[in-house]
């Protein structure tokens, strides 16, 4: 009997502007993102895991010339390059626990913004739960314009599942994001995990994704949740 193989091909993740679904739930921000300018040339860009945030922060990118690096990444001796061009710095948050990481940022945005530079800075929560412990860069940032992507509206679910199913070469049919619209926990961060699980599942089967592997899937998450795991 020939032994069959499954492959878990990694999903590509498409980050264009035609790739990015507008809804009432992100609507302000895309508009924000959009803008010629922003007031003091900074914006902070706000939302939970898998809203949107990388993808506008590429969409921008592509349309100013800008460059996009994670705040841990930020080296002192790369500052003044980064600041000949506008620059989006991602997950700020996540270098409040060390100090030197955010002096090194807060050169960098004060040398952006000399350049004559814009500056985006993303991070999960407003920039007022940011907490970080350098006091002139917490000031900084919530001097800064702020706009969040909201939760998402069943057509922005729709649309993020449909393209977290592209991403990885998938097309269900429409009753299976029907059905998971209708049913899933309203998270971005849910949503790529279903859609994950889904594709895994598919493949160790053999099978197509249907309604019926969504409802197995729906209801073994249920589950986890249900006996703590």
């Amino acid at each position: 009997m020939a032994l069959q193989l499954s492959f878990d091909l990694p999903a590509k993740t498409a980050l264009g502007r035609e790739d990015f679904f507008v809804s009432p739930a992100n609507a302000l921000a895309v508009a924000m993102i959009s803008a010629t300018s922003w007031p003091g040339n900074k914006l902070v860009l706000s939302g939970p895991a898998g809203a949107g945030k990388t993808h506008l922060a590429h969409v921008w990118a592509a349309e100013t010339g800008g460059r996009i690096i994670q705040a841990a990444d930020v080296r002192h001796e790369d500052v003044p390059d980064l600041a000949r061009a506008p620059v989006a710095v991602e997950d700020v948050p996540m270098i409040a626990g060390d100090l030197e990481q955010q002096k090194t940022l807060f050169h960098l945005h004060n040398l952006v913004l000399a350049e004559g530079n814009a500056l985006l800075m993303t991070g999960r929560l407003a920039p007022n739960f940011w907490q970080l412990p350098l006091p002139d860069l917490q000031s900084r940032i919530e001097g800064a314009h702020h706009v969040a992507l909201d939760p998402p509206d069943d057509a922005l679910l729709g649309a993020v599942l449909a393209k977290l199913f592209v991403d990885r070469q998938l097309n269900p049919s429409p009753e299976v994001i029907a059905y998971l619209v209708k049913h899933m926990d309203r998270r971005f961060d849910t949503a790529a995990s279903v859609v994950a699980q889904l594709d895994q599942l598919a493949l160790s089967e053999k099978r197509d994704i249907t309604r019926a592997l969504a409802v197995r899937v729906l209801s073994a998450d249920l589950d986890d949740i249900q006996s703590g795991n």
